[in-house]
């Protein structure tokens, strides 16, 4: 898809900012929409569309498990706290 968009969970990404998270969803909406910067009639549609997708990144990576491991990240989530995940450890198959 996009080359400039990195994976954000280990092993690939030891610590995931906020702002990693917001760069990527910024780098999708613009590659979904064709526009670098939207127009002034676009705009909102825009950044909301960059804010859902960046939410949607930090549940994904606060719900991943890594094979053998607890959850993928240790970033913080969405409201600020470190570790806010709910997923469960998966024991590695053996």
């Amino acid at each position: 898809m996009c080359r400039s968009i990195k994976t954000l969970r280990e092993p690939y990404a030891e610590e995931v900012t906020p702002a990693d998270v917001e760069a990527a969803a910024l780098q999708y909406v613009r590659k979904i929409s064709g526009f670098r910067t939207p127009a002034a009639h676009n705009a909102a549609a825009f950044h909301a569309a960059v804010a859902a997708v960046a939410e949607a990144t930090q549940t994904l990576l606060d719900q991943l498990v890594v094979r053998g491991g607890g959850p993928a990240t240790a970033a913080t989530g969405a409201s600020g706290a470190v570790g806010d995940s709910h997923a469960e450890t998966v024991p590695a198959a053996g």
